[in-house]
């Protein structure tokens, strides 16, 4: 198995930048992510938590003799479960891929908090773990490496891709805006 995880802040506040999570996709850092469908989405009335799960379409650039070994295309499926709790400022994203699912495993939970020093930043934290299944065990350990170092990189892309969604997100607010003594 292999673990991956990295910190970040956004010099956005929380309430900007989990609004601007549900316009992540399309970006062109993200080409790669070709539909987000909705599956389910709830309120929790208590609590006044939002959950979500959608279904991701993706075209994985797999080498073509991975693809004929194991009988797979390029376009792959991930699941992704989201909660967001507006009182707490706590965004939850857990998803796991289901094409391929018995050879490789990928785990990724993400979250997005309010920065307990300065409001007017976010927090991210993504954490990942790779596990080959057994049908790949010879290959398991490089199979794995092979993912971290494509996760790695993808996320570096996702988290540029999405500065750009919310310096695009904080003009369409500023547009919106109406002048001085007009409403």
């Amino acid at each position: 198995m292999k673990l991956f995880k990295t910190l970040h802040e956004f010099s956005y506040e929380w309430s900007l930048v989990s609004a601007a999570n549900w316009q992540k996709y399309p970006n062109e850092n993200a080409t790669h992510v070709k539909h987000v469908d909705v599956l389910n989405r709830s309120v929790d009335p208590e609590t006044g938590i939002l959950t979500t799960e959608r279904l991701f379409t993706v075209n994985q650039n797999v080498p073509t003799i991975i693809q004929k070994i194991l009988g797979t295309g390029t376009t792959h499926y991930v699941r992704e479960v989201s909660t967001i709790d507006p009182r707490r400022k706590h965004l939850t994203m857990n998803s796991v891929n289901l094409t391929m699912s018995n050879l490789l495993t990928v785990e990724e939970k993400i979250e997005y908090m309010e920065h307990p020093e300065d409001p007017l930043k976010t927090q991210f934290v993504q954490e990942a773990a790779i596990s080959a299944g057994s049908l790949v065990s010879r290959w398991g350990s490089l199979l794995e490496e092979f993912t971290l170092r494509r996760f790695q990189q993808n996320a570096a892309n996702g988290r540029e891709g999405f500065n750009k969604v919310l310096e695009r997100f904080v003009v369409m607010a500023e547009g919106r805006r109406y002048p001085e003594g007009e409403q």
